[in-house]
């Protein structure tokens, strides 16, 4: 919803995706009623589709062409996130984690790309996590997850580089969103908790603004973290057994906590 924001305050055409055409419909009309878009007269698209349904992102993509004719900067965007242990979380919770966070961003990117190249044009965007750098803790399918998602674009902005192509990676520490009551656990039901962490973090207009401007800067990567997660992914590359004794004071806290 910020990312729109902002990119729609900023003279964006809009194609805004989501599995709730309630709450497209209702930020297509917030989108209208904002007094800073500088006279933006483009009204915003929808495409109601869900993500983690692979097979219906051609057809997505095929009515979003349809709509645009190309597009300019595809901000993959879509998350879900996790808490639980491992020992306990069943294969199917990994692989709802997985399809929501990389299978539908990779296969959107896919069905895009292809008109991108023709064109020779494009800004492909994925908004990772910190997580995508290092793992914590009973987070292990959503930074599986986020790996993932940093080593696939990755690759791809070298391999689309002859095409004058861009591809840009966000990596958010924590951020004032739904993500935490949002997430599933390791039976797969709804978390429902605000961590504290969360809800101390940036907010999501701050974050929107950071991607919206390392579009127009056309930056590689940008990390958009606190000092402590930003000393977290130099000591797992630097200090690598240091961050692992860390980790594990860490996971033994939270036990802990939790069966206290």
């Amino acid at each position: 919803k910020e990312c729109a924001k902002a990119f729609y305050a900023a003279g964006s055409k809009l194609v805004l995706c989501g599995r709730d055409s309630k709450k497209l419909k209702d930020l297509v009309q917030q989108l209208s009623t904002m007094t800073n878009h500088q006279k933006n007269t483009h009204k915003p698209h929808t495409v109601v589709f869900d993500l983690s349904d692979t097979k219906t992102v051609l057809n997505a993509a095929e009515e979003i062409l349809k709509y645009l004719g190309h597009v300019d900067i595809l901000i993959n965007n879509a998350g879900i996130s996790f808490r639980g242990t491992i020992v306990d979380t069943g294969l199917d919770v990994d692989k709802k984690v997985m399809e929501t966070n990389y299978f539908g961003p990779i296969a959107l990117t896919k069905a895009l790309l292809p008109s991108m190249i023709k064109r020779r044009q494009g800004h492909v965007v994925a908004i990772s996590s910190i997580q995508g750098k290092i793992s914590v803790p009973f987070r292990s399918a959503y930074a599986a997850s986020k790996h993932a998602t940093q080593a696939f674009f990755d690759c791809l902005r070298a391999e689309v580089e002859q095409y004058d192509i861009d591809v840009t990676v966000v990596s958010p520490g924590y951020i004032q969103t739904n993500l935490s009551l949002n997430a599933v656990t390791a039976d797969g039901s709804r978390y429902g908790v605000m961590d504290k962490n969360t809800a101390e973090g940036q907010t999501a207009a701050e974050v929107a603004q950071v991607v919206l401007n390392a579009v127009g800067q056309k930056k590689k990567e940008v990390v958009v973290a606190g000092l402590t997660p930003y000393l977290a992914v130099y000591l797992r590359n630097l200090f690598p057994r240091l961050f692992f004794t860390l980790m594990a004071a860490r996971a033994k806290k939270e036990r802990k906590a939790k069966d206290s």
